[in-house]
């Protein structure tokens, strides 16, 4: 859809009556969407939708486990009327394909890791092509002394285990106000041990596996070295080959301290550290701690002070008594990151804007504006200019 502009925005021009502004928005051209195995629809195609809103073509790098989502997505908007060439998907080895595709388009919306993201945002930036980055997570919950304890431990289970912990906005970090810590623990273990694992498609089971034995490797070390350093596993701690290749229990460790892999580093996976603090501030200040800055959760009985605590964490989303969905559900409103979570947002008007570039149209009428003539001042040129269209204006008939 080249040529393709939104409805102009008309401002003030240089000189009143005379220069008539507008700003429109022009597409970008062709977006590259590189999306992760995770949520591949969610993430993969509600990138591309936006962008070809905004009049762009797409080019989507799917990844290489999740490809046929995108492809019968596809196939679906062909026969919702899409032309087919106007969206087109490749898959194979990001170092390949996606360094190809960075190279080659006009705009980068990428999803995935930080490591990952940097070399999409270098790369972008030689050709000075602009790129929206969504990153990982480390993300903080925080339970305050007024919160309902039962509820709070509900809502950090799902927030914690849902899709095996594999979504950059999952919790990983829990601080719990000292004088509800002990009742939280005992509802959280309680949750999470009443959690079924299982290798089936429906609802009969809570947790299923995960994706890749890199992944499972990745948690097994982030567990392992914890517990070595002198962390305490409450709940789980252990992969279940017996359900299956891929399969980790949910797992919440207590004693975790900086300088141990799980406290610093993203899991992506069924991990949980348990924390307890003394008051707000210092709440706040823990979940601060560290370089990511994607999602946060807080829960208490008092959403107002929960939401000046929320202002204060460094998020690009902060929920008041829910994990992460109510923030990323809300398509009106943009998701992303601060920090090394990322730059640029989905969702909101950002998330469509981003895939344009703004234009300013300026026509000017009667009396065109040059340098001034050989020998005449800057300022008489403006001066003598100026009078004689505030005279042609009141001529015609303009206050």
């Amino acid at each position: 859809m080249p040529g393709t502009t939104w409805p102009p925005h008309h401002v003030r021009g240089m000189v009143p009556g005379l220069t008539k502004v507008k700003e429109v928005r022009v597409p970008k051209g062709v977006v590259g969407v590189i999306s992760p195995w995770n949520y591949p629809l969610y993430l993969g195609v509600g990138d591309v939708l936006p962008a070809l809103m905004a009049g762009n073509a797409v080019v989507s790098k799917a990844d290489s486990q999740t490809a046929l989502t995108m492809l019968w997505t596809r196939a679906l908007m062909a026969e919702a009327g899409l032309p087919t060439d106007l969206w087109q998907i490749v898959a194979g080895p990001g170092a390949e394909v996606g360094t190809a595709l960075v190279d080659a388009v006009d705009f980068v919306c990428f999803t995935g890791s930080t490591a990952t993201g940097r070399t999409v945002a270098e790369r972008a930036a030689r050709r000075l092509v602009g790129a929206s980055l969504e990153l990982g997570g480390k993300n903080p919950l925080i339970v305050r002394e007024d919160a309902d304890v039962a509820a709070a431990a509900t809502g950090t289970v799902v927030a914690a285990f849902a899709n095996t912990g594999q979504m950059c906005i999952h919790i990983e970090r829990v601080y719990v106000h000292e004088k509800v810590y002990e009742a939280f623990r005992a509802e959280l273990v309680r949750a999470t041990r009443a959690l079924r694992l299982g290798r089936s498609y429906d609802y009969a089971v809570n947790v299923g596996s995960l994706t890749s034995a890199a992944q499972l490797a990745a948690v097994e070390a982030h567990v392992d070295g914890a517990v070595a350093e002198g962390a305490t596993v409450l709940v789980g701690g252990r992969a279940r080959p017996d359900i299956g290749p891929l399969f980790y229990e949910p797992t919440v460790l207590e004693g975790v301290t900086h300088g141990m892999a799980v406290c610093d580093e993203e899991t992506f996976g069924p991990v949980l550290s348990l924390y307890a603090y003394g008051a707000d501030s210092e709440a706040v200040d823990l979940a601060n701690q560290g370089a990511y800055g994607l999602s946060a959760s807080i829960w208490s009985k008092d959403s107002r002070e929960a939401g000046r605590m929320a202002v204060r964490i460094r998020a690009g989303s902060v929920n008041v008594n829910d994990g992460a969905a109510a923030a990323a559900g809300s398509i009106e409103a943009g998701m992303g990151g601060m920090g090394e979570s990322g730059l640029g947002r989905r969702h909101g008007a950002e998330g469509i804007r981003k895939y344009t570039e703004s234009q300013t149209i300026a026509t000017q009428r009667l009396l065109p504006l040059g340098p001034p003539k050989p020998g005449q001042s800057g300022v008489e040129r403006f001066v003598r200019r100026t009078n004689g269209q505030l005279a042609l204006l009141r001529r015609l008939g303009v206050r």
